[in-house]
């Protein structure tokens, strides 16, 4: 079976074919940096550091663009907050969003572009869209989008113009010709600092002194490294609208052409039935998780519920996950893998199923399901080559790719040799015949967090957690 992937815009599932022959062009909306990155982050870029690998392992050259958003009213805010430039707040943010997101094993994109790093695009686009009539200068000195000159506004939400206008009121002197309109240049305030505006007149435009709107970026980006059309635009679900919606009305009233062809968009993170998110304040932030969970817990906490479903948070869903998990290190811990990985055989019967899934519009749940099925055929048939391609696909998920031993063992309260002298203990006990006191070693570790694991190669160690 060929990849196929559900796209937002048809609301099917398509088959994929890339626009130009072995190559992937995909951008996905990143993060707006202010403060520390949180778990529903963590949860759209590994939704799409998962599909950028499996592109990859199917031999896809993959051009990966997630963007940051370096510039806006909260970025402002945090800035003034802490009587900091700009650029040092996301300078720092951007540093400590890497370190978080790399420890969870999310590759970094082809390309990082940064909102203030492409004003001059955005001003061209935004003059290209008044030429053509879709904007016009409102009194307020914004300049707007004119959504209703845009033929098949709401086609990616499935609402129309009417409906998202119910219930809408016209905010005072903001100068929009309909209320749904929304901007492309925001006119600077007095009291911004200056390193919030730039003066459009050094690009040759006459829009005056402001900054740019928040859905230009992304269009304007997107056309800059991927080009007018490109296979794969991805981001969470809560920016299907208005955000995506309103970079495909600024981009292809621009091109004439569809902006992607494929539209992506992951599920959200829950708590207590909630969408987690800073606005609401009910967040953990990924160093706040971290703190509690090794990095691998957390990766297949995120990778085993299928992308676009929403994601229940609690402590209860991870200690399961870090459950799950040791029994695929213990068997990888049992039978070491054969030495030699040419790669995964995708002839075999598991691969096959692993393959399938995750053609099936990148099925991690039924994908991490072969992955225990094979776990269960290593500790049957004590097979390396099996446990090799369960290492391997494993990987294609970013996932047991550490030596199993130091996973099952992390967080003892004892080091190893006070443990295997207890174990010792326990055995020359065990020889003597005194089981009560090979019980009570035991039971004493057991207190410890550390259970005992008896097989006819002798007795091994992990954590309980």
């Amino acid at each position: 079976m060929s990849l196929r992937i559900y796209n937002t815009l048809s609301r099917a599932l398509e088959p994929f074919t890339p626009i130009e022959f072995g190559h992937v062009r995909m951008y996905v909306c990143g993060m707006t940096i202010y403060d520390l990155c949180h778990i529903g982050h963590a949860r759209m870029a590994m939704a799409f550091d998962v599909v950028q690998r499996w592109l990859k392992a199917s031999g896809y050259r993959v051009t990966y663009v997630r963007n940051i958003t370096d510039i806006d009213d909260k970025i402002i805010r945090r800035a003034l907050e802490r009587n900091i430039p700009i650029r040092a707040l996301t300078d720092e943010m951007i540093g400590v969003m890497h370190e978080d997101i790399g420890r969870l094993g999310i590759e970094p994109p082809t390309v990082e572009p940064r909102a203030t790093e492409y004003v001059p695009q955005m001003l061209n686009m935004i003059q290209q869209l008044e030429a053509k009539g879709f904007a016009y200068k409102a009194s307020s000195g914004d300049v707007n989008y004119a959504v209703r000159k845009f033929v098949g506004y709401g086609k990616l939400s499935g609402k129309s113009l009417d409906d998202m206008r119910a219930g809408e009121r016209v905010a005072v002197d903001d100068g929009k010709v309909d209320p749904m309109d929304f901007v492309l240049w925001k006119a600077a305030k007095a009291e911004e600092p200056a390193d919030a505006k730039w003066d459009s007149a050094a690009s040759g435009h006459s829009y005056g002194v402001g900054r740019p709107g928040w859905h230009i970026e992304c269009s304007a980006m997107s056309c800059q490294t991927l080009g007018e059309t490109f296979d794969i635009h991805g981001g969470g679900a809560d920016l299907q609208f208005p955000h995506h919606e309103n970079e495909i009305a600024q981009t292809e009233a621009v091109t004439g052409h569809p902006m992607a062809k494929v539209w992506m968009h992951n599920g959200l993170v829950q708590l207590d039935n909630e969408k987690m998110s800073k606005s609401l304040g009910n967040f953990f932030t990924i160093r706040e998780v971290l703190a509690k969970y090794d990095p691998q817990t957390v990766r297949f906490f995120l990778v085993r519920g299928h992308y676009r479903t929403a994601l229940g948070y609690s402590d209860a869903h991870l200690d399961d996950a870090r459950n799950a998990l040791k029994r695929l290190y213990t068997a990888l811990d049992l039978v070491p893998p054969a030495l030699a990985s040419v790669g995964s055989d995708w002839t075999q019967a598991h691969a096959q199923r692993f393959k399938a899934a995750m053609d099936d519009d990148f099925g991690t749940p039924e994908a991490v399901a072969v992955l225990f099925d094979l776990a269960g055929e290593v500790n049957r048939t004590q097979s390396p080559e099996l446990a090799r391609l369960l290492r391997d696909l494993g990987g294609v998920l970013g996932l047991l790719q550490g030596d199993p031993k130091a996973f099952l063992q992390a967080g003892a309260g004892l080091d190893d040799a006070a443990i295997q002298a207890k174990i010792q203990q326990r055995a020359a006990a065990k020889g003597a015949r005194d089981f009560a006191l090979a019980d009570s070693i035991r039971q004493g570790l057991l207190a410890q967090g550390i259970v005992l694991k008896d097989s006819p190669t002798g007795t091994s160690w992990e954590v309980v957690k």
